[in-house]
Parts: structure tokens; sequence; C-alpha cells
């Protein structure tokens, strides 16, 4: 949307809203006495201006609204109520703009994404609790829309402010965190959360910023951040933060040749240990007991192995995809034998209910159940589109051993959600804020490819003439 016309809305708007509001004021004093009404006028306010402010402020503000909605923050209930409306705002807003422009590409996997959606779809519509699964595929509808338009405008034109601004929304948020999580104040609710968010996103995207060209001051500043992110991932206990946050920044630093970088980390990571062993005997030994039976165990029988916290969900899932092998059992539903007619009727099958919900255990098992075997496949291709965008990518770091490119921030956090949504329920969760986050990085992900660094196959399909080896003469060449 032009800056002209983003300013001659927002004057038009507030022109009209000034004999509206007067209106009700002399007609019905009571809206204003409201808190209510009054939120209601102000986040409606806030939606008009982030419209009329698309390219620059929406992507944030959604982000903001759906991490509010998850977080233990003030009015959380009215936030997950408002990130609908947000959301919905910013696909509609995000189609007009690239409906006409018409200078934005949709390829392999837009298409494949759409598919996604058919398939979510028709399985709601066999599901036991169609109104709930049919809510629950329109807010995946809602979510790649976006994702495949407002969230690719953010960026397009403006790769450098975008990554910039996403660099310090990190440096922002770890700060955030650590302060709250040292006064005693649990901001995102439950470990596994903090885990995700800086396993995920924080630590990968932080040490992708102390490799670029900036000054000291800066560079230090992001080098303590990233340690911070990856202490409170440790902190979290919860595994699978920990090893997203271990597999994407190895990755980043074997990518660009940085063994110094890793053995550094690794080094300090020993001396660490091995003087607190040193010092403290006692305390280290509960410790490291303590550790090995909340962390590697979860508190199960260790005769069951590191996964056995994880075995009855995985096998509840794989009788689910058994007894609806083709059509899974609708999406965002799991047919747990209950009766949940009397909450559908209550709450119109828009809230999550333990009764149509179950946790699996990892994301893949998870749409498998809810869509099934037929289902399952274009969410398959989606991910493995995914995966060529982050091999170009990664083929690109070898290649050059830069990292300044802005693929390769996004490709981590790729590399680090698709190892963590293996042990976790949340990849197509659209509630979820680490989904709507990640959904959007990856739809900037393929705009931004590096595709130029791929190998190309060419084949030859002339036909050329076989030399005859008996009695006859062979044709010139």
């Amino acid at each position: 949307m032009p800056e002209r016309f983003s300013k001659v809305a927002l004057i038009a708007v507030a022109v009209l809203c000034v004999p509206l509001v007067a209106y009700f004021a002399y007609a019905r004093p009571g809206y204003f006495t409201s808190s209510t009404y009054l939120g209601g006028v102000v986040l409606l306010e806030l939606l008009i201006a982030a419209v009329c402010l698309y390219r620059r402020v929406f992507f944030l503000l959604v982000t903001l609204v759906f991490l509010f909605a998850g977080a233990i923050l003030p009015l959380g209930g009215v936030w997950q109520t408002v990130r609908w409306f947000f959301l919905g705002a910013g696909a509609l807003v995000g189609s007009i703009i690239m409906l006409k422009e018409r200078r934005h590409h949709f390829g392999l996997f837009h298409a494949v994404a759409t598919f996604a959606i058919l398939s979510a779809l028709v399985s709601a519509a066999v599901s036991r609790y169609p109104s709930f699964a049919l809510m629950k595929a329109f807010s995946l509808l809602l979510l790649f829309v976006y994702t495949g338009t407002g969230a690719r405008l953010a960026v397009a034109g403006r790769e450098s402010r975008f990554f910039t601004g996403l660099l310090t929304g990190c440096e922002v948020f770890v700060a955030a965190m650590a302060t709250f999580y040292l006064v005693g104040f649990e901001a995102m609710g439950n470990p596994n959360s903090l885990g995700a968010v800086m396993g995920v996103v924080a630590a990968p995207i932080l040490l992708w910023g102390t490799l670029l060209d900036e000054n000291d001051f800066v560079l230090r500043r992001r080098q303590i951040l990233c340690a911070v992110a990856l202490y409170l991932a440790f902190h979290s206990q919860a595994r699978a933060g920990m090893a997203a946050a271990f597999v994407s920044c190895g990755l980043l630093c074997l990518a660009l040749r940085r063994y110094k970088l890793l053995g550094q980390g690794l080094v300090i990571l020993v001396i660490l240990v091995t003087s607190s062993a040193i010092l403290n005997p006692e305390a280290f030994s509960n410790t490291v007991s303590q550790l090995n039976a909340d962390v590697v165990y979860k508190g199960k029988d260790p005769n069951l192995g590191v996964l056995g916290s994880r075995q009855t969900p995985w096998q509840g899932a794989v009788e689910s995809i058994h007894k609806h092998f083709w059509f899974g059992s609708g999406f965002g539903t799991t047919d747990n034998g209950q009766d949940a007619s009397a909450f559908l009727n209550q709450y119109g099958g828009y809230a999550t209910s333990e009764r149509v919900t179950r946790e699996n255990g990892s994301s893949y098992l998870t749409i498998a159940t809810w869509v099934g075997m037929l289902g399952v496949v274009p969410f398959a291709l989606l991910l493995i589109v995914l995966l060529g965008s982050i091999l170009r990518t990664v083929l690109w770091m070898l290649k050059t051993g830069n990292a300044s490119h802005p693929a390769v921030p996004l490709a981590l956090v790729m590399v680090a959600g698709l190892v963590h949504a293996t042990f976790e329920d949340w990849l197509f969760a659209v509630g979820y804020y680490l989904c709507v986050f990640f959904w959007s990085l990856a739809f900037i992900l393929v705009d931004v490819t590096p595709y130029s660094t791929l190998p190309r196959l060419s084949f030859s399909w002339r036909l050329r003439p076989v030399p005859q080896r008996w009695g006859g003469v062979a044709p010139s060449r």
C-alpha cells in the first residue's frame, strides 16, 4: 500500500470517527464507562492504524498478539480472542494488496499449501466433531493466506530493515524473559514453551547475529544474549528445546566452517561442568542425578529408555491412525470416544478442549492422526519443499562461507523448528504463537532462498547412432 494512500486513509478514518464518537457519547454514555467497550475501541483503532502501516508494523503486531495470547500476561483471555481478528485482517488486506500489485509470484510451495488446506477441510467434513474441526481448518486457511501474502509483503523490498528488526526483537525478547525469570515470574507459562522459543528462535538467530559485520559493542551484546538464550533453554529442562538449539547452532558453525567457534563453545561448557564438579563434588553429583531423572528420563522409569515419556502418546497416535486410516479423525481433533456434544453446544466449537484433542508427542504423528494417510500427503510435500529451500541455503553457506544472506537465519529457525516438532505438537496448531512465527518465516524463506547454488543436472536427449560391430560399416561421425 503506497505511503501517501496510507496517510490519506488514516486521516479519513479519523475524520469519520469523530462524529460517530460524539454521537455515542451523547446517546449511549454507558459505553464510555465500560472497560469492555473502551478496550474494544482501542483495539479497533490499533488494528486500523496497523492496516494503514501494513508493511511496516503488521507482522510485528500479529507476532506480539499471538505471543501475548500464549504467555502469562495481563488480559490473556482478551488476546486469545483478538488474535483471530488480527490474523483475519492481515490475510484479507495482504490478499488485496497482492492482487492489486500483480508483481508477486506464487510457486510450488504455495500450491502445495493450498492442497494442504483442502486436505484439512476434507478431514474436518468426516470428523466426529465437524463444527470444531472446520473451525480449526479455517484457522489454517487464515494462517496460510496471511503467511503467503502479508508476511511476504513485510519483507519484499525492505529485507535489510526486516532482518535488523528481527535481530533487535530477539535481543529485547531474551532480555525481557531473563528479567522475568530472574525475579521469579514465569512469563511463558510452562518450561516447554520457554525451551521452544529459546531453542527454536532466539538462540540460532542471535548466534547468526554474532557473525555479521557489526561494531564490537553490538557483537558483544549479541554474544551475551545468545549465551543467555542458551542458558534459558537449558534452564527449562526441555529436551526438545535444547536439541533444537544444539542442532541449529551446530549446523551454522559447520556450514560456515567456524570450527573454532564450535570448539570454543564446547570448551566453555566442559570448563563450567568441570569447575562445578571440583568446587562442590557432592552438589554436582546430586545435580547430575537430578538432571538425569528430570531431563533425560522426564521422571519416568529409566528401564523404558530415553524416550519413555513419549511412548504412551506415540502409541495412542498410532492406534488413532489405525482407527481412522484414510481420512483421519478430523483436523485439530482426536476421537477419544467421549461425548463432546455438551461442550460444543456451550462454546460453539471455537475453543480447545481435552474432550476433542489429545497430545500425541510429535507434530508429525499429530498431523497424520488428524488427516489420515491420504490427507497427510500434501503436508508431507510441503515439508519436503521446505527442506529443499533449507538444503539450498546450507549449500550456499558451504560454498561461500558467508553468513550475510537473509536466508541463513530463516533456514536455522526452520531446522530448529523441524527438530523440535518431532517431540512437540505445535507445527500445525495455528493458535500457538510458535506455529504462526514458524510458517511466516517459512513462506519468506521460499522467496529469498539462493536458488543458484544447487548444482544443475543436464541431460542430453539427442540420439546418437550405435556403431555396428558385425559385418557392417560403422557410421561416420
